[in-house]
């Protein structure tokens, strides 16, 4: 069975983010870790005494709280080296929260740098050093095609049960309905994403005229 490239390049991100086709993915990111990209912003902001290196990663309303952040923890690490490394774990903290509570995710602290951060993510960070996109959205692709092969593949093993097997067709009913809403809610994703960004367009369209 093979997926129209198309469909599976629009609909990449949105699955990927629903977990819809190889099951729950953690809800983690690499803004939380001390070489992630939150953090190392908070990091350049505190050694160039500038918080507007670090504003961006939190939403407006949350900026009087990271200003004020970074006035004390100014503040605390010129007392000492040991005073400024305990004030800037502080303020990571603070801005990796804030920045987490923006996006509607629980922040559980501070992860250490250089764990493992799967396939996708260093992926999707290399694309922005290196200025392709191509690796990830081929990496995206064919994490894609594989999960509807696969939950394909198992709900037509389990197609030809007896009639009078109840439980053999159960499992058969939920392989089927589990491999259709995978395909209908990449489906609607796509179309989504391509209705919005047409309904964009028109404006900007009808505005040269």
């Amino acid at each position: 069975m093979k997926l129209h490239p198309k469909l599976l390049r629009t609909a990449l991100v949105a699955a990927f983010s629903s977990a819809l086709l190889l099951g729950a993915l953690p809800a983690s990111a690499h803004c939380d870790g001390l070489d992630g990209p939150v953090v190392t912003a908070a990091r350049q902001a505190l050694d160039a005494g500038d918080v507007n290196r670090v504003l961006i990663w939190v939403k407006p309303a949350d900026e009087a709280t990271v200003r004020e952040a970074f006035r004390k923890t100014a503040e605390v690490r010129r007392l000492s080296p040991r005073a400024k490394e305990v004030a800037d774990t502080a303020f990571y903290e603070t801005v990796v929260r804030v920045h987490r509570m923006g996006e509607g995710e629980p922040f559980t602290g501070l992860k250490p740098a250089g764990r493992d951060l799967g396939q996708a993510v260093p992926a999707a960070d290399k694309a922005l050093a290196t200025g392709s996109v191509k690796p990830v959205v081929k990496l995206l692709t064919e994490s894609v095609q594989h999960g509807i092969e696969q939950r394909y593949n198992e709900m037509v093993a389990l197609r030809d049960f007896k009639p009078d097997d109840v439980a053999a067709g159960q499992k058969y009913v939920q392989a089927y309905v589990e491999y259709v809403h995978a395909v209908e809610k990449i489906h609607q994703a796509a179309a989504t994403e391509g209705h919005a960004h047409a309904a964009q367009a028109a404006p900007a369209a009808h505005d040269k005229h």
